[in-house]
Parts: C-alpha cells; sequence; structure tokens
C-alpha cells in the first residue's frame, strides 16, 4: 500500500499499531517520527499508552521550533533531533525495545545481518552506541555520531534499537527484519553447533539471480483469477499476522491454469497487500507495468515440474529458519500431525535458489513437498492454498517444538512401526 496520501499522523499510528501488536514494544516504549520535505516533524508523545494511541496524540514540531498538539513530544526527541541533523535525508525513524534486539543490546552485540541476503540488504551492517541516560542530549550525540558513520540501524547499550529510513516505512522495514535476523540468531544458538554465515561472493549471488520476465498484457481478469487473487492475498496477510512471513520477506504464489499463476509483488509489503498488487506470470512472461518476486521463476519451474501442486510458499518463519542456518536436522516425527502434514523435509544448499529453479523443483516430490533453504529460510508446496499454509504453518509449530525440547530433555521422536502404522492408515503404503 502507498502512504504517499496518507497524513504523517495515520502513518505513524499504523506503523506504531503494528509494532505493538507484535510485541516489539511495550505501552510506556517506543517512538517514532516523520519529517516532512518542509521540515515539520511528527513525533509520538511520552508517557501516552503505545497500545490506545489515537491521531490526535501525535505532535508536531514545526520547522521554526514550535510544538502544536495536546500532548508533550517524546522524551527521546533529542535523538530524533540530532540523527537529522547529521543526515537531513532521513525522513522515518524508529526507536523501541523488541526482545531479541534488546537481548543483543544486553550482551554489548549487533546482530550479523550476513545470516541472510535480504536482511543485509534491507539493513546492511549493524551499530553500537554505549550507554548514556535515555532522553539525554548525550545518547542523541552518540547516536547521531554512529549514523553519520554511514549506519541505518543501531543497538543501543543495555537499551534498546534505532533504525531510520528515507521513510518511516523504509525505517519500519529495517526495524522489523532485525528484529527477525536477531530473533533467528537466538533460536539457532539454541539449536547448538554454528551458525553459517554468507560470504561476499554468497551476498553478490542475490543480485546476478536469474533475470526480468519478459512482459505481457492482460486482458479482462476471469472470475476464476479473481478468485485466485482473492484467496491468495488472504493467506499473504495470514501469514504475516501468524509471523510465518514479516514485511520484506516472503513469497506465495497460487496456480491459476496449466500455464499461469498469481504471485506476490517484489518490495511489496506483505501486511497490506491487496488482490491488485499481486501479478500473473504466463507462459514465462509476467504482467506488464508489475514486478513479481523475484522467487517467480523458482515457482514456475515447481508448477512445470509437478502438476499437483496448486501453491508455493517461500517463507521465513523464525523456528523453522533457524534450521536453515544451522545444520540441524528437521524431523517430522514428533506428533502424528507434523508426520503426517507436512512428511519429509529436505535440505537445499545456498545458492541453488537463484538459478532457473530446475535443480529445486527436483528436490521435491509428494513425499518431500517441503525444502530448508540453508540462510534462505523454507519452501513449502500443497495441492491448494490453503494446504500450502497449513503445511507451513505446521513445519513452524514443529520446528518450535524441537527447539522447546531442548530445554526439557532429549528428542524421543516416533518409533518406526508408529511411522509405518501413519503410512498406512493415512497413505496407504
Amino acid at each position: 500500500m502507498s502512504h504517499s496520501y496518507l497524513h504523517p499522523r495515520d502513518e505513524i499510528l499504523q506503523a506504531m499499531e503494528r509494532i505493538y501488536r507484535y510485541r516489539m514494544t511495550t505501552t510506556s516504549g517506543g517512538n517514532l517520527s516523520i519529517r516532512e520535505e518542509n521540515g515539520d516533524v511528527w513525533i509520538t508523545p511520552a508517557r501516552v499508552d503505545k497500545g490506545s494511541l489515537r491521531r490526535e496524540d501525535i505532535v508536531c514540531i514545526r520547522a521554526g521550533g514550535a510544538v502544536e498538539g495536546t500532548r508533550t513530544p517524546s522524551s527521546e526527541l533529542p535523538i530524533h533531533q540530532q540523527i537529522r541533523a547529521r543526515r537531513p535525508s532521513l525522513g522515518g525513524i524508529v526507536h523501541a525495545h523488541p526482545t531479541a534486539l534488546v537481548a543483543f543490546s544486553l550482551v554489548h552485540q549487533a546482530p550479523n545481518t550476513r545470516l541472510f541476503h535480504q536482511a543485509h540488504h534491507v539493513c546492511g551492517a549493524v551499530g553500537f552506541v554505549p550507554y548514556e541516560l535515555p532522553g539525554s542530549a548525550a545518547l542523541g550525540a552518540r547516536v547521531a555520531a554512529t549514523f553519520a558513520e554511514g549506519f541505518d540501524c543501531v543497538i543501543l547499550e543495555n537499551h534498546g534499537v534505532v533504525t531510520a529510513g528515507d521513510t518511516l516505512q523504509q525505517a519500519f522495514h529495517r526495524f522489523e527484519t532485525l528484529e527477525f535476523t536477531a530473533k533467528t540468531i537466538i533460536k539457532a544458538r539454541l539449536l547448538g553447533g554454528e551458525i553459517r554465515y554468507l560470504s561476499d561472493r554468497e551476498l553478490a549471488l542475490e543480485h546476478d539471480r536469474a533475470g526480468h520476465l519478459e512482459e505481457f498484457a492482460p486482458g479482462v481478469s476471469s472470475s476464476h483469477e479473481r478468485e485466485v487473487r482473492r484467496s491468495l492475498c488472504e493467506f499473504v496477510r495470514r501469514a504475516y499476522r501468524q509471523r510465518l512471513f514479516i514485511s520484506t520477506q516472503g513469497s506465495y504464489s497460487a496456480r491459476i491454469d496449466a500455464s499461469s499463476f498469481a504471485i506476490t509483488p517484489y518490495q511489496g509489503d506483505r501486511g497490506t497487500l491487496a488482490p491488485q498488487d499481486l501479478v500473473v506470470v504466463r507462459d514465462g512472461r509476467s504482467e506488464a507495468g508489475k514486478a513479481p518476486s523475484r522467487a517467480a521463476r523458482i515457482h514456475e519451474a515447481i508448477y512445470r515440474r509437478h502438476p499437483d501442486v496448486g501453491a508455493v510458499v517461500n517463507a521465513y518463519p523464525v523456528n523453522a529458519t533457524a534450521f536453515s542456518v544451522t545444520g540441524a536436522p528437521l524431523d517430522t516425527r514428533t506428533i502424528p500431525e507434523s508426520y503426517v502434514v507436512v512428511r519429509h523435509v529436505g535440505r537445499a544448499p545456498f545458492g541453488l535458489q537463484f538459478g532457473d529453479g530446475a535443480a529445486l523443483a527436483a528436490l521435491l516430490s509428494p513425499t518431500q513437498p517441503a525444502l530448508i533453504l540453508e540462510n534462505d529460510g523454507v519452501l513449502v508446496t500443497g495441492a491448494s492454498v490453503l494446504e500450502a499454509f497449513d503445511r507451513l504453518e505446521v513445519l513452524e509449530s514443529t520446528a518450535e517444538a524441537l527447539i522447546n525440547c531442548r530445554a526439557v530433555g532429549t528428542l524421543q521422536p516416533l518409533s518406526a512401526d508408529i511411522t509405518r502404522e501413519l503410512d498406512q492408515a493415512f497413505f496407504g503404503q
């Protein structure tokens, strides 16, 4: 959804609502601001419940310094002011205390965004600022100096995080992506073993992936295509609400017919996707005037090789993604639902997803409908949009249970006798 016509008050409200809903800040914590081209700054107020923020609570600080509104500006205003004094182009700033990034701040570390190519692309390297009193000019000066070095994301020692961007939407995307990266690192460390980070060469692979698709001029959409678009959007937004996607990561497609499918757009916000935002790919060409997900070639190869597949998802649920950055196997022999719904999970080496998709499609089968993509989340298929979503949810629940059970004892998987019984009862094998 475009923010071009949103009033700054409403844009701040929408961003804060997401941050609070997904427990990335508390009632009293966090502040957001927007700087308009005329120099006016809109910022969240001090000492107001973030869970019930109203548009009239947002404070405006005019370019000349006059403060307008019924509330007092956030006590962290000096951070926002001093960052913009050093980097005036930063129109949006987010400061909050999401739990995973706070955990990094407590041990005086910054997450390594080389965990994923997308995280590195969105966030870049992350800066770190030593402790200063919250709300003080000294803290603002330290943070601003770090942003002046070129960082767009900064961890505050024993405090939280500040992210910034040309727009508030970009600052929020960096904030959400960095918190996801931090959560994944924490989950991966709980799995044990070495966490794998990407080299410069591997980071460059994403930029060199199979290129732009030729375009076709679409005609009038059939009722069937419109229904596919509606259903797919519904599940994309649900995946976002369930934290199986984040705003910057995740691709979902659904087959329309033997030669075409609809897919999420490149760089579209997954939380606000509408049917008209989806892109149809037909016979290797994409709908004119739109940019499909860069995973479109992979999805096309899967549909071509597997006629029974009706939907494909590339996703980044944090627990399953933790398995993608370690060598730990994701064994579905946990509870009957996991084994029956997900079946067996394969693993694809990093880089395979950037080719033409044929090698990745060859790894899939009716008994192996899901893959762990090394340092790139998971890929899940299904006969329908619903089945793919259900399989993704169950996969993530299975991964979380496997991680959590390590704090309780040693995994005792379903026995061979039980899995044979399940195969016979559900698959006639």
